[in-house]
């Protein structure tokens, strides 16, 4: 039972529901998994076999892996208690907040805020001025807090990481797992899945190790990566036997991006590496050392560069993926906190043949209807909205395009068609009509 939404209704506490044809989101009173599957997995199956496919991955995803580990969604933004310069950058933080829409700062805007102010009075305070010695001092101790505060941070993610790899339930790791397979098992002539993240954690490696898919990223090395601007289109090829001069791709090779760094990305003698952190560690520090700076944003060392390196390297690799002909992005997780990232994905809706798939397993801040209904573009998007559709283990039972669904399936379906058989469901029809040939 379902019913259309009107312009006034909020999306808190409810699951809504936008797939194909439908011209307003709607929401589902009874969340009945057998009768939406023929409505929605065929749909997404379809859109899955796009051109280009990318998956941009929020808090969500960390925060439901953890949740099936460990009962409870784990660290989130915390913020640093700072005993110096305290209520201006609680004010300017709560007004970085606002601009990108959400009501309460994180520690992503303190840092930014901490930040622009060092840099301010470090400005201020160059001249020798007998006036300036309390505030250099107090800039010492608002350095030293802000290290303390990111260690903290650091270390509260590397517990949620050990809460995964050390719980007893293997059930989080499995459904992980599917869930990225579900993406990552495209056919050979479509292009790599682009994963893009904005969490620091190491959630999609773990995954993605666990599945066996092979992450291309931008840092080249093996004893300590080092990341480099000058990527080129490195990919993995293999040459079937008998056959010369036609390298096919190999499968399960996933471009991967972290738009907002990582915990095991330093920035060193100016080049950003990413260090031998091992997963769910107790402590970041002893791998941080004294003149290591970890790469999180916005954070960033004295040098000049990297107040924007790498992250401007980074968005331009999210926005050279999504804004093409032809692509599909997936949100899961992604509750609409990023400007830089919300004009992107704009960007992307102004071409007719691109659409956009956002599910989410809340909208409490109303940011995910607000973008909706600013774009005016409903048929180039679909939602996946509520505690129903947002919950991973739901998720891929029953709502996901599953590994298995390649050119072995569709071939298997046409050979029970010629045969006459009429034992094949109606799920089965609905995928092979949505397949490869409806593309």
């Amino acid at each position: 039972m379902s019913n259309e939404l009107s312009g006034i209704d909020l999306w808190e506490n409810k699951n809504i529901l936008k797939v194909r044809g439908d011209r307003v989101p709607k929401i589902i009173e009874e969340c009945n998994p057998d009768k939406l599957r023929t409505e929605i997995e065929p749909w997404l199956t379809a859109l899955f076999q796009s051109e280009h496919l990318s998956l941009l991955l929020g808090a969500g995803i960390s925060s439901a892996t953890h949740l099936l580990s460990t009962g409870n969604i784990g660290a989130g933004m915390s913020i640093i208690d700072f005993s110096v310069f305290k209520e201006q950058i609680e004010k300017n933080s709560k007004e970085s907040a606002k601009l990108t829409g959400r009501v309460t700062a994180n520690i992503e805007d303190q840092i930014r805020v901490t930040n622009e102010l060092i840099k301010g009075i470090e400005i201020l305070t160059s001249i020798e001025d007998e006036n300036f010695k309390i505030i250099k001092e107090n800039i010492n101790v608002l350095e030293k807090e802000l290290r303390i505060g990111i260690n903290t941070f650091a270390n509260q993610i590397l517990e949620c990481e050990r809460n995964i790899i050390t719980s007893r339930n293997f059930e989080a790791s499995e459904y992980l797992m599917n869930f990225l397979m579900s993406f990552a098992s495209r056919t050979a002539t479509r292009e790599r899945l682009n994963i893009f993240t904005i969490n620091y954690d190491r959630i999609i490696e773990f995954g993605a190790e666990l599945a066996g898919i092979r992450l291309i990223d931008r840092f080249v090395g093996s004893i300590s990566p080092i990341f480099r601007s000058s990527r080129l289109e490195v990919d993995m090829h293999y040459n079937p036997p008998g056959i010369r001069g036609e390298p096919r791709y190999l499968e399960g090779v996933v471009f991967y991006t972290k738009l907002h760094g990582s915990l095991d990305w330093i920035y060193e003698n100016g080049y950003v590496r990413r260090i031998s952190l091992p997963y769910g560690a107790n402590d970041v520090k002893p791998y941080l050392g004294d003149s290591r700076v970890m790469m999180i944003y916005p954070n960033a060392s004295k040098d000049r560069e990297t107040s924007e390196y790498p992250y401007v390297e980074l968005f331009r690799d999210f926005a050279a993926a999504v804004c093409y002909p032809n692509s599909t992005m997936v949100l899961y997780g992604y509750s609409f906190g990023d400007e830089h990232i919300n004009r992107i994905i704009e960007d992307m809706l102004t071409i007719p043949s691109t659409h956009l798939v956002i599910i989410s397993f809340d909208d409490a801040s109303g940011r995910v209807k607000e973008f909706y209904e600013k774009l005016k573009r409903p048929a180039q998007i679909t939602l996946l909205i509520g505690n129903h559709f947002g919950d991973l283990k739901i998720l891929v039972d029953n709502y996901l395009p599953k590994p298995a669904i390649d050119k072995a399936t569709f071939r298997m379906i046409e050979l029970l068609k010629a045969r006459g058989w009429d034992t094949v469901s109606k799920e089965n029809k609905n995928i092979s009509e949505t397949g490869e040939n409806g593309l």
